[in-house]
């Protein structure tokens, strides 16, 4: 990819030497009646070089680094599906009775280690102080603040001394429901140690705003809420050091190690993915068709309804992931969601 993305810029810079050079050339030949048609060439040759430039497509940046394009272009959603979408941003905005019974923005840190894969706790314990965690959906932030609490060192007396002063972490929420206890630990902690950033979605930041981390979560955030679901993977990866880990978590999905669902057997489940055809394509196997990562899927069977825990690895920088299109989106605690695979289109995570 990287080399198909050079070639324009190498054509591009070969034709503007290839002018300075004739340019050169008819410099060394003035003279006599000749100058008039000497100069008319000069420019002609000019005009080419400025012509290359404005009209080939551009490939990299200003420092010489490739851009990858991306391969697919969101749509804006239709109509009924655009008042789904304002029906839950309200959810967003809820506040005090207002706010679902099942919308909890209080999550701690155990509820954390018992919903995720078991090792969470453990690639969470192993950070040190130069590492970061960003945890999107929030809420409240109580998880961080509980990882910052004497409790979590004193049930992971192993690898306290590794861990130090723990790793900086930054809370995402699209509302600011900061309390006084996040307000007040971010005060006693050094400055920059905790960071809640509000107000927008994670596809809505820069790549570079906010920088780059060891560990990932969503506890029932971002990942079960977008309804740009491709996307949200790219920004999450593109977000992650290489080996680092992304976990995260769907309710009621097809799980991997389930049988096949026989026709109408059932209502859809809360989050689906379809191929071109409309046949299922289970929401892991999408994940593991991510380039450059390793995924591991795994069903909560505590639950009685089907829960699919995850975790996503990066395994370097040149992850592209499959892109998906929303065919179907109902406002909810999580929404209902469909997404369609848009066969031979991929994002790819610069």
């Amino acid at each position: 990819m990287v080399r198909q993305s050079l070639e324009p810029v190498t054509a591009k810079w070969i034709l503007c030497a290839a002018a300075v050079c004739v340019r050169f050339l008819l410099r060394q030949k003035r003279g006599g009646s000749g100058m008039s048609v000497v100069r008319i060439a000069m420019l002609g040759a000019t005009a080419v070089c400025i012509t290359g430039l404005l009209v080939m497509p551009d490939g990299v940046h200003a420092q010489g680094k490739a851009v990858k394009p991306r391969s697919t272009v969101v749509k804006p959603p239709s109509a009924p599906m655009q008042k789904e979408i304002t029906e839950q941003t309200r959810i967003y905005q809820s506040r005090g009775e207002q706010v679902p019974a099942d919308y909890v923005t209080d999550r701690s840190l155990l509820s954390y280690a018992i919903t995720l894969l078991p090792d969470f706790d453990h690639s969470l314990a192993k950070l040190g102080p130069a590492d970061r965690w960003l945890d999107i959906g929030a809420g409240q932030g109580r998880a961080i603040l509980d990882y910052y609490g004497e409790r979590f060192d004193a049930m992971h007396a192993e690898g306290r001394e590794q861990r130090g002063s723990k790793a900086r972490a930054v809370a995402l929420s699209i509302e600011d429901r900061r309390t006084a206890d996040w307000r007040q630990t971010a005060a006693i902690l050094e400055p920059g140690k905790i960071e809640y950033r509000f107000g927008r979605r994670l596809r809505e930041y820069a790549p570079d705003e906010l920088g780059r981390f060891k560990l990932a979560t969503d506890v029932y955030g971002g990942f079960s809420y977008t309804s740009h679901l491709s996307l949200f993977m790219e920004q999450v990866l593109g977000m992650l050091e290489v080996n680092g880990s992304f976990y995260t978590v769907l309710i009621d999905v097809h799980p991997e190690n389930w049988p096949a669902r026989p026709a109408a057997a059932r209502a859809p489940f809360q989050t689906e993915i379809i191929n071109a055809t409309g046949a299922e394509l289970k929401v892991c196997a999408w994940l593991k068709r991510i380039a450059c990562a390793e995924v591991t899927c795994e069903t909560d069977v505590r639950s009685t309804i089907p829960v699919e825990r995850y975790r996503i690895k990066k395994l370097c920088e040149k992850t592209a992931v499959p892109a998906l299109e929303a065919t179907h989106f109902i406002a909810g605690t999580p929404p209902a969601r469909q997404f369609r695979l848009l066969e031979g289109a991929a994002l790819a995570v610069q």
